[in-house]
């Protein structure tokens, strides 16, 4: 457990001028949690006004094209860096993948959840989807996130173990029930 006194010595350790990470020794647990979901908003904020510039400029399909490759290389450094804190390396099967599935950004967003979760398969839901509700308030059509969806839950799911398979149960622009948004298969393959 660490206390004040190592706490001090971590935030004395940081190099000069840089004050962003300090500040954070001196907060309360409640307050660094506000800021990781605020963090998170922004993220998802930044990754929303980045694809809207593109759709506005070059349309839908060319803006689904270019954030599907942002995607593609993203969702692999995020997997990587969640395995790295949670000091995992790939292989893990299932089960690592509900868990780091919790660490995502995501996760700090939208309500999600693991079912049917077994040492071979686990079915993973967006039950609320922060885009998409926004989306639903506003009397837009979904957003049509399923191709995106692909490359993302599949690479994010092969970094975090190779045999893992992905399959999409539903994603928008197809239709999903009221209950959630998308819904993904993960199946571990035999060896």
């Amino acid at each position: 457990m660490t206390n004040a006194n190592n706490l001090q010595e971590i935030a004395v350790a940081q190099p000069a001028g840089d004050e962003g990470i300090q500040l954070l020794y001196a907060l309360s647990k409640e307050e660094l949690v506000r800021i990781i979901v605020d963090d998170a908003k922004n993220w998802l904020a930044h990754d929303g006004v980045w694809f809207q510039s593109l759709e506005k400029k070059y349309g839908m399909d060319v803006a689904v094209d270019i954030d599907t490759d942002a995607w593609r290389l993203f969702t692999v450094v995020e997997a990587k860096r969640i395995m790295e804190r949670l000091s995992m390396k790939p292989g893990g099967g299932i089960p690592a993948l509900v868990e780091c599935l919790k660490h995502r950004f995501y996760a700090r967003l939208n309500l999600q959840e693991s079912v049917e979760v077994s040492e071979t398969r686990a079915v993973f839901r967006m039950l609320d989807c922060r885009v998409q509700s926004a989306r639903k308030r506003k009397g837009l059509p979904d957003h049509p996130c399923k191709s995106v969806g692909i490359v993302e839950y599949s690479e994010f799911a092969r970094t975090i173990d190779p045999r893992i398979t992905t399959r999409c149960l539903a994603c928008p622009p197809d239709p999903h029930p009221e209950e959630f948004w998308c819904a993904w298969e993960f199946t571990l393959k035999a060896d």
